[in-house]
């Protein structure tokens, strides 16, 4: 059987309780004050069967007073059965309750005549005809009508049918997803412990799960789960759950009305979100920069100031975007519904829907990215990860948040940065950064490049450190070498003993430089065992800019060897020697410094780093202070 979320909607006293008692044999009135008033303050529940579809039933208080607890039931919907009392109409609460459907997106509405037998049927033509002009101009202008009446029966067998069928329409498909459940209740069990409840919105949660609290992020385990009141071993999105919750006391203690019960690692509250806004066309209000207003979330209600941008007001039935900056954080998603009422007079005036999670401050004046936050809140999964990764600009989204930035389940992320990822976005360090820092980053590197290339021809390309250097500020670690191995891989540039150059760059040298290379040989060539060190060579050579780099690439050429820091010697001077050592001394060991100079007559200052340059080539081998030669060939 499918499973569903079925709730009230209506005035007070129009019969919503009744209804749902006649349909399910349930009272939902609770409380003991419910009963003595004889009216629903807080939620209700209970379950009911109709056709294929398991409705969890949630029934909704209809007093104004208590708007607040409505909001906090109405949060996952997928019917709501609208409830109008045949010998009253419709009434202010029914209007705000409609009100409040329309901008949570619930997409199916039925309506129930309540009270019919108190009417004559001329009069319950009226109340059809008043329901019909509530109804005209929202998505629910041809919701159908059923009238019913809890004291005689009469249209509760046509009800539950109807409510079968419409339930096996709406679409809703049990996918893995994050784990999303916004808690309405939290009670103590003896024998059980902690008790929270609420509306699967989204993932499955079983027994034995490990699970986080937001706000404040403390890790809980599943001791027990139930699904419309029955044991379960796991429930799915779209069940009215309760989850006995055991572990840290801390974590405990964060558990209230508000608070969201999630298995994502790093989706935290957010203290800012960006969202479009619309007002609703007969609010009477408009929506003003700076406005403080009341945020109902999920099951939270948070105050904030609403900074509007590139607007001063939003009238009654216009639309804009703006940003809420919450008095205290709050669990949100992406592609998030939300209902604003006013601060003073308590009014539901507007609502929105979540863009951004952890957006950065916007001016007010500055440009809105409309397209990028429209991609957000309802572009297909490429689109919309390519707009949360743009956003984010160089320091990137890290993998493991994308479901929450982007209001998607992981297989559709997945799919969304197989997409970007083909269009030039990159992974680093546990963060996909878009195409376009990406595309920036690889022009820097090349230009620079090129740069050295045009201007310092002599040199065989550019470190890969300066390059790591021109990263943006923020960017993830790692990022820069993501960028160099693209260019490496595409043939754009070259990488070799620690340089970058273009693949088909080979250094030259003007006149002067050749000579200087000359010279170098010339003097390295002569000195033999005994060259100056580098800071002693003449200082016309060292001071000529391309002088490091022509002595790096006689170095590469094998024509100079660099014994030690700082000094370099002959090459083939070195291999003369070399053979000498062999032939002379080969297959002796115990030898000391004063053994080798009689055949490499040089000072000890030189000796030792041939010596040392020896053993890294195997002519001799270093055992504590003494030295083995290696046998001469046969």
């Amino acid at each position: 059987m499918r499973s569903l979320i079925l709730g009230t909607a209506g005035h007070i006293d129009h019969g919503k309780t009744a209804l749902v008692r006649a349909l399910t044999g349930v009272d939902t009135d609770r409380l003991a004050e419910e009963k003595a008033r004889g009216i629903t303050i807080d939620l209700g529940f209970a379950e009911l069967v109709a056709g294929d579809v398991r409705y969890g039933v949630v029934d909704v208080p209809g007093h104004e007073g208590f708007v607040r607890n409505m909001l906090a039931g109405a949060t996952g919907m997928d019917v709501v059965l609208l409830v109008v009392a045949a010998d009253e109409g419709a009434m202010p609460q029914t209007r705000e309750h409609l009100a409040i459907v329309e901008l949570l997106g619930v997409r199916r509405v039925v309506v129930a005549l309540t009270k019919a037998d108190l009417v004559e049927e001329e009069w319950l033509e009226l109340a059809r005809e008043d329901v019909a002009d509530l109804l005209a101009g929202t998505p629910y202008a041809d919701a159908p009508v059923i009238a019913t009446s809890s004291a005689t029966g009469a249209g509760l067998d046509a009800l539950r049918e109807l409510l079968g069928r419409v339930g096996s329409e709406v679409e809703k498909e049990a996918r893995r997803d994050v784990v999303c459940l916004p808690v309405d209740r939290v009670f103590t069990v003896r024998g059980t412990g902690t008790v929270v409840t609420g509306t699967l919105w989204s993932g499955r949660v079983g027994a034995g799960d490990r699970v986080r609290i937001l706000p404040g992020g403390g890790e809980l385990r599943v001791r027990g789960v139930q699904v419309h009141g029955s044991d379960a071993e796991e429930a799915a999105a779209g069940s009215r759950v309760a989850l006995a919750l055991t572990g840290d006391g801390g974590a405990l203690a964060t558990l209230r009305r508000g608070a969201v019960v999630t298995d994502a690692t790093v989706w935290e509250a957010s203290a800012m979100l960006t969202a479009h806004l619309r007002v609703l066309p007969d609010a009477g209000w408009a929506l003003r920069h700076g406005q403080r207003v009341r945020v109902h979330l999920g099951t939270a209600e948070v105050m904030a100031r609403c900074v509007l941008l590139g607007r001063d007001a939003l009238e009654p039935g216009e639309a804009g975007w703006g940003q809420l900056r919450l008095e205290a954080p709050a669990p949100a998603r992406a592609r998030q519904r939300f209902v604003l009422r006013s601060y003073s007079p308590v009014i539901t005036f507007a609502g929105g829907e979540v863009a951004e999670v952890a957006p950065r401050k916007r001016r007010r004046r500055e440009g809105v990215p409309e397209a990028a936050l429209e991609a957000l809140r309802s572009g297909g999964a490429g689109e919309a990860v390519a707009a949360a990764l743009a956003l984010a600009g160089p320091v990137g989204v890290a993998e493991a948040l994308l479901p929450v930035a982007t209001g998607l389940p992981p297989d559709e992320v997945a799919a969304g940065l197989e997409s970007v990822g083909g269009q030039g976005a990159l992974p680093a360090d546990g963060r996909w950064v878009a195409a376009g820092v990406v595309g920036a980053l690889a022009g820097a590197m090349a230009a620079a490049v090129d740069a050295v290339h045009r201007d310092e021809a002599y040199r065989p390309g550019l470190p890969v450190e300066q390059l790591r250097a021109l990263a943006p500020t923020g960017a993830p670690r790692g990022f820069a070498d993501a960028v160099l191995a693209r260019l490496t891989g595409e043939g754009r540039l070259r990488v070799q003993q620690g340089v970058a150059a273009r693949p088909d760059f080979t250094p030259t040298l003007s006149p002067a430089q050749t000579a200087l290379r000359e010279q170098l040989r010339t003097l390295y060539r002569e000195a033999g065992l005994q060259p100056p060190a580098v800071e002693g060579l003449p200082a016309a050579l060292r001071e000529d800019p391309a002088f490091p780099h022509i002595l790096r690439g006689l170095e590469a050429a094998g024509e100079v060897v660099a014994v030690d820091q700082d000094l370099y010697m002959w090459g083939g001077a070195l291999a003369q020697a070399a053979a000498r050592t062999v032939a002379e001394l080969g297959g002796r060991a115990g030898l000391g410094p004063a053994d080798f100079r009689e055949v490499l007559p040089v000072s000890r200052r030189y000796l030792l780093p041939v010596l040392r340059h020896f053993d890294g080539i195997g002519v001799t081998r270093n055992i504590g202070d003494v030295r083995v030669v290696l046998k001469k060939s046969s």
